[in-house]
């Protein structure tokens, strides 16, 4: 006679990123992320709308390097030092054979808004779905003050011409993070 098991089911509701999880279903999600890509993988391939509303896909950028970096929300002042930094080191990056290619939830038109009031001089894409970022495994729980939602995890993706990961930068600093990238590809 087969045991029967006892099935339970936990969900975590995603189009609320400010509702509460349980303890159970968090610990199940911070496990999953836990499993994220590492150097040596395939980068999941993505095609997402740009701040213009064009299409753009990792694929287009066989032959150069990429940096994938996923930041929670435009014009906020992190993710904006961030975006700014990357936006100064743009000289390096192009001497670098380097392409960013800047990821959050954000409308397209939120997107357009961001590079027109920083002047930003790279690509930015939009995952409102967080479809790509969960690929990355960069969708996840986070706390803040208190409260535990679903939401971006601050990451790197620093990617080769043929589209294998060369890094996975976790923990990331928004005030060195393009210093960071730019020593890295300097030093590959």
């Amino acid at each position: 006679m087969a045991k029967k098991k006892k099935v339970t089911k936990k969900t975590v509701t995603k189009k609320s990123p400010l509702k509460k999880t349980s303890k159970v279903s968090s610990k199940k999600v911070a496990s999953k992320k836990m499993s994220s890509l590492k150097a040596g993988d395939k980068a999941p391939e993505f095609t997402l709308l740009d701040q213009n509303g064009e299409k753009v896909s990792l694929k287009d950028f066989r032959g150069q390097n990429v940096v994938v970096y996923f930041y929670p929300k435009a014009l906020t002042p992190g993710c904006t030092v961030q975006a700014c930094g990357l936006r100064d080191s743009q000289k390096e990056l192009e001497d670098l054979n380097v392409v960013v290619l800047g990821i959050s939830p954000d409308p397209v038109k939120k997107l357009k808004n961001f590079e027109d009031k920083k002047d930003l001089n790279f690509t930015l894409l939009s995952d409102e779905d967080h479809q790509v970022a969960e690929a990355y495994h960069s969708w996840g729980l986070k706390k803040f003050m208190g409260r535990e939602y679903m939401g971006i995890l601050r990451q790197s993706f620093f990617i080769d011409e043929k589209g294998k990961i060369l890094s996975v930068l976790s923990k990331v600093e928004t005030k060195s993070h393009h210093d960071t990238v730019v020593e890295f590809f300097k030093n590959r």
